[in-house]
């Protein structure tokens, strides 16, 4: 599989803001980022506020143009407006809120709005947005009013609607962020699945740890760059460094971690509950 995501040298800052008769530029909020994300991957984004994560992830789709470099999705470049409409239907984004990405009163009616917009034919759009509504198991909702769904449930139809455009990638820029915790592991099954059974590839920004661990790699960032980039378990093995720059790790991992530090033989690449256990049986004989 080739790469559907690559940003080259990436640079973003905002416009320069006048004040007091001279323009001040702003800092750099990303600064000469190099990423690939391979076609099927399914890749979490880990930063503290202020990192940059969101600020990338609005250019993987067009919402932001780098001040300087590339970004490529599916060898579109990003900064190509000819290709803005194409791009868009092939790199799909979900934001915080999913009632900022709600515009109708009945949920088929929201999922079938973009392709409503791009004139798609009825019989098509109809299959479409069946099938969107049945990839995130809300098709039995389809004729209720979003304000009568929870948290979790308006999310999924907000991942419904970016489904039925058909993307090969989705960007979730904090999808379970204002979510409560059944809302949250909604969300994630759903996304899962459409990376498993759909093939889509997954660029997930996120602040949870255990939704990073769930994922095929992780990407850190700290001030504007990526500071790690590798599979959860190698990623996660660096306490002291995601501590440093204000990130916990799974809480199974820390264990292993102070256990380590205290002279235990035992991985610092846990980072499941049940590893944890089966290694602390081990220690002591009993596995």
């Amino acid at each position: 599989m080739g790469n559907i995501i690559v940003t080259e040298n990436l640079c973003f800052r905002y416009p320069a803001e006048s004040g007091e008769g001279e323009e001040k530029n702003a800092p750099y909020v990303l600064r000469n980022v190099n990423i690939s994300v391979k076609e099927g991957e399914f890749v979490a984004v880990l930063g503290h506020n202020g990192s940059g994560k969101s600020t990338l992830a609005k250019h993987l789709n067009g919402i932001l143009l780098p001040t300087s470099g590339k970004v490529f999705v599916d060898g579109i470049d990003t900064s190509d407006d000819s290709r803005l409409f194409e791009l868009r239907q092939r790199a799909g984004m979900v934001f915080q809120n999913p009632d900022n990405q709600i515009v109708s009163s009945i949920v088929e009616e929201d999922v079938a709005f973009a392709l409503e917009n791009l004139g798609v034919p009825y019989e098509e759009m109809r299959r479409r947005v069946d099938d969107a509504l049945k990839a995130v198991n809300m098709y039995d909702y389809r004729m209720h009013s979003p304000s009568q769904l929870s948290g979790g449930q308006k999310q999924r139809v907000a991942i419904a609607g970016v489904i039925a455009m058909r993307p090969k990638c989705i960007i979730l820029d904090e999808p379970t962020a204002m979510l409560d915790p059944q809302g949250r592991k909604e969300v994630m099954a759903t996304v899962k699945r459409m990376n498993r059974e759909f093939g889509i590839t997954i660029v997930l920004i996120t602040h949870y740890m255990d939704e990073a661990a769930q994922c095929d790699r992780i990407i850190v960032m700290d001030k504007g760059q990526t500071v790690l980039s590798d599979v959860p378990s190698k990623v996660f093995a660096h306490v002291e460094q995601l501590k440093t720059i204000g990130l916990d790790v799974p809480q199974v991992t820390e264990l292993a971690f102070e256990l380590k530090k205290a002279g235990f033989d035992i991985s610092s690449e846990i980072i499941s509950e049940e590893e944890c256990a089966e290694a602390i049986l081990k220690l002591f004989g009993r596995a």
